[in-house]
């Protein structure tokens, strides 16, 4: 029979060994569980981070597209512009596909992982509760095993006792027969209560062996293995997760990668060539280059004639060297430390001028005429596709009452017809304009003839054409078409005047004499200081020829006098006279 204090020792070692090992799997499975709760925080880092750069992406697209203005239209034309604008557009497509990576992330591994941490605690807290419950059961039928034991030998002591005492008393001769009875009845009670305290040791000792044999083998071996599975699958849930993490990149890849390609794509579409040709094409003027110059003979005398053909006037005799106009940078003017807008600049930036374009050359004015009448035809169609619909709708409702009111339709047909009526009065408007253009813009055979004819009755002929980056005597007027919208204006105001410079001279100087005629070629409104305006057709004197500058001045009715531009006419110089500077 074993010893009973190595036995007691034995189950103390046993229990605190399972307690122990119990304390270290809660240890451990609380690690795990923590440590999903990280990985969960890292996804969910990761993912604000592709949101947030997915935002930036698209803001930078966003700040980088076109603005809504008349600079869209021009900017489209060019290849390069529209490579950089589908680098925009798919760049926000690339923003796009890391917007995908986040949405999925949350919802493929922040989501479950959640949910999953919610039932793993509530798992592992329930595993550990039986585990403890199991523990304290043993240790209670151990408990109670331990009094039915101390109560066995309790009663066994007490039997002994009594029985001692019996064998005494009956052999004591002085003893009544009543004693020793009684002796025996107690020694045969004591014997009894050890007999049923041996019955309740015994089978409270198998019970408990079997509870026990439960416990080691069955109970906490099952709980053991729940906490071994659950521990599992937490860590193949880990890498799942880990696996969805590197799939969720790889899923969006093809999209990136066609993105990617698009942007190629767009670069290698990108032709010099033709974005040259269309500058070429937007600031082309139309006109002519000039003819040859004619020679000048400075051997003969300095003292100028009057010729039979010069209209010179009795005024002529206070000849005065002609004046040098000061040079002036355009379209900025500097008087007097203030800086001044020329007015024709300042109409195109603020989007006035005429409404038949005639402050611009006869190409561009052309192209603009050109694209007016396009606009208005897009227009007409619009409205007339939108007058069909409604008939064929009004032809509906005839033939359908229940649909609708024919006369519903009637305010709008008749709308519709008054609005094409009135754009197609605009369309033959702007044809007129058109038209006219077109007739008046020079060839090269008509410049040829004309220059012909004038070298016939004068000595010298000079043909005047367009010139580019010509200089306005008050810095509002140029023949270089569409580059003036370039400039900027961010510090200084526009001012609501402009600087006479030339107004000074007209009133310091002594009347010029006049150095030849010219013919007007168009008409010249003349609406800006120090300019004349002029008929086509007309001749005036000329009293100082151009300087370079793109101006003439000349005299009408010897008394009005001013600028024409150097294009619009042509120059009749006197045979002494110095020749006129054209420029293309």
């Amino acid at each position: 029979m074993k010893n009973p204090d190595m036995v007691e020792e034995t189950m103390g070692k046993c229990w605190s060994a399972t307690k122990d090992q119990f304390d270290n799997l809660e240890k451990h499975t609380q690690w795990g569980i923590e440590f999903v709760e990280k990985y969960t925080k890292f996804v969910k880092e990761r993912s604000e981070i592709e949101t947030s750069y997915a935002k930036q992406i698209r803001n930078l697209s966003k700040k980088y597209q076109p603005k809504k203005n008349s600079r869209e239209d021009e900017e489209s034309k060019y290849s390069f512009c529209r490579a950089f604008l589908t680098t925009l557009n798919e760049l926000n497509d690339y923003a796009g596909q890391h917007e995908v990576i986040a949405e999925n992330l949350t919802s493929q591994i922040i989501t479950e992982l959640s949910r999953y941490l919610q039932d793993i605690k509530t798992e592992r807290k329930m595993h550990f509760h039986d585990g403890r419950k199991a523990q304290q059961h043993i240790e209670s039928s151990w408990k109670q095993l331990e009094a039915c034991k101390r109560r066995f030998e309790r009663d066994c002591k007490e039997a002994d006792r009594a029985q001692q005492y019996f064998e005494k008393m009956d052999a004591d001769i002085n003893v009544t027969k009543a004693d020793v009875e009684k002796a025996r009845q107690q020694a045969q009670m004591r014997h009894q209560m050890a007999s049923d305290s041996k019955g309740d040791y015994s089978s409270y000792l198998q019970k408990f062996n079997q509870e026990q044999n439960d416990h080691y083998y069955t109970i906490i071996p099952n709980i053991f293995q729940k906490l071994q599975d659950m521990e599992e699958k937490r860590i193949e849930r880990i890498g799942v997760c880990m696996k969805t993490f590197a799939d969720v990149d790889r899923q969006v890849l093809p999209i990136v990668g066609k993105c990617l390609d698009g942007m190629t794509k767009a670069a290698e579409c990108i032709e010099p060539k033709d974005d040259s040709k269309q500058v070429v094409e937007s600031y082309k003027s139309g006109f002519e280059p000039p003819g040859e110059v004619e020679f000048e003979d400075y051997g003969q005398a300095m003292k100028r004639t009057a010729s039979d053909t010069s209209l010179t006037n009795s005024k002529e005799g206070k000849e005065k060297p002609v004046s040098k106009t000061k040079g002036k940078l355009w379209p900025f003017i500097k008087n007097k430390n203030k800086i001044t807008l020329n007015s024709h600049v300042r109409n195109l930036l603020e989007g006035s001028g005429p409404e038949d374009f005639s402050h611009l050359p006869p190409e561009q004015r052309r192209k603009k005429l050109q694209g007016k009448i396009d606009d208005l035809n897009k227009d007409i169609q619009k409205d007339m596709d939108q007058r069909d619909a409604l008939t064929k709708m009004k032809d509906v409702y005839v033939k359908n009452p229940q649909m609708g009111d024919p006369a519903s339709v009637d305010p709008r047909l008749l709308e519709i017809g008054q609005n094409i009526e009135k754009l197609q009065l605009e369309v033959q408007k702007f044809e007129g304009w058109l038209a006219e253009v077109e007739e008046r813009m020079p060839s090269k055979s008509d410049t040829q003839r004309r220059s012909g004819i004038f070298e016939t009755q004068n000595n010298t002929t000079v043909s005047n054409n367009c010139a580019q980056d010509r200089e306005s005597p008050d810095g509002s007027y140029t023949e270089e078409p569409n580059s003036e919208t370039q400039v900027k204006v961010n510090t200084h105001p526009v001012p609501t005047s402009s600087t006479p410079e030339f107004d000074d001279e007209f009133d310091d100087e002594e009347t010029l004499p006049t150095i030849g005629t010219c013919k007007a070629l168009y008409p010249f409104e003349g609406h800006n200081e120090g300019t004349i305006s002029v008929a086509e057709g007309e001749l005036l004197y000329v009293i100082e020829e151009d300087k370079g500058d793109g101006w003439t001045r000349v005299r009408r009715n010897g008394e009005e006098e001013g600028y024409v531009p150097t294009s619009y006419v042509e120059v009749f110089l006197e045979t002494n006279a110095k020749g006129a500077m054209t420029y293309i």
